[in-house]
C-alpha cells in the first residue's frame, strides 16, 4: 500500500466515546501518524477539555476542523447541490463570505491558545468546503497547512500537492456504493503513481457500511505519514 496519512474526523465533546473507540482501533500505527481534526464550537467541559490534552500528551496531533460544524440553511445552488450530494448540514463555510470564512478559521486557532490545547499546523474545512477565501485571505490565516477535497495546501510556500482520498462515512447503502467507487479509483491512482493516500474516518465509521473496508485498509497501513513537511518529499 502507498504511504498513508490518517485522520480522524469530528472530535468533539459529543463524539468522545467513538473517537476513543477508534483510536483503540488505530493502536497498532504511532499516535504521531493519526491527525484529530477538533470541532472547537462545541460544549465542551472541563473533563473534555483534559481528554483531549491528553490525547496531544501521548502525541496525537492536533488540526483545526470548523468551528460548530453545522451550518445555516444554504443560500446559493452550489451550496444546496453541495449539501444534497455530499456535506448535509456541515458545510460551514459555504454559508459565508471571504471575510466570515477567514474569522471563523482565525477563532478556531485561537480557542484552542485559549483553552491551552497545543494545535499543530493543519487546518481542514468542514466536509473539505473551503468557500469563497481569496488568495490573499489564505496567505494569512494562522494555519499553515489546508486540506481539501484534492489534497492539500501548504500556504507558506504557495504550492499544492494532489493526494487520493479515502472515505467511509457510508450511513447509506447508496453512499456505500458511490464511496466503494471512489475509494477503488483513488487506491489505483496512488498505486500507479506512488503518492500518498489519505485515510479520513469518521468517528461513527465502524458502525457503517463500509466497516469492514475501513478495518482492511488500517490493516494494510505499512508506511503511515504525518501531516508535515515530510508529505512533500514522498
Amino acid at each position: 500500500m502507498a504511504p498513508v496519512l490518517v485522520s480522524v474526523h469530528d472530535v468533539m465533546p459529543e463524539t468522545r466515546a467513538a473517537v476513543s473507540s477508534l483510536l483503540a482501533v488505530l493502536d497498532r500505527l504511532p499516535a504521531q501518524a493519526v491527525t484529530l481534526l477538533v470541532v472547537p464550537g462545541r460544549d465542551w467541559s472541563d473533563d473534555d477539555l483534559s481528554w483531549l490534552r491528553g490525547l496531544a500528551a501521548r502525541g496525537y496531533p492536533l488540526a483545526g476542523h470548523g468551528w460548530r460544524h453545522r451550518c445555516d440553511p444554504p443560500r446559493s445552488l452550489y451550496h444546496r447541490a453541495h449539501s444534497a450530494l455530499l456535506s448535509r448540514d456541515v458545510a460551514e463555510h459555504l454559508s459565508l463570505d471571504g471575510e466570515g470564512v477567514a474569522a471563523l478559521i482565525g477563532e478556531c486557532h485561537d480557542w484552542f491558545g485559549r483553552h491551552r490545547v497545543p494545535v499543530g499546523d493543519l487546518y481542514v474545512p468542514p466536509a473539505w468546503a473551503l468557500g469563497a477565501l481569496s488568495r490573499r485571505q489564505r496567505a494569512q490565516l494562522p494555519f499553515r497547512y489546508l486540506e481539501t477535497l484534492t489534497g492539500i495546501h501548504d500556504l507558506r510556500e504557495s504550492r499544492f500537492r494532489l493526494l487520493p482520498l479515502l472515505g467511509y462515512e457510508a450511513d447509506t447503502p447508496g453512499r456505500a456504493r458511490v464511496l466503494r467507487l471512489c475509494n477503488a479509483v483513488n487506491r489505483g491512482l496512488a498505486a500507479v503513481t506512488g503518492t500518498p493516500l489519505r485515510l479520513s474516518i469518521h468517528p461513527f465509521d465502524l458502525d457503517y457500511h463500509l466497516r469492514h473496508d475501513l478495518l482492511a485498509d488500517i490493516a494494510r497501513v505499512e508506511r503511515p505519514l504525518a501531516y508535515d513537511a515530510s508529505v512533500w518529499s514522498r
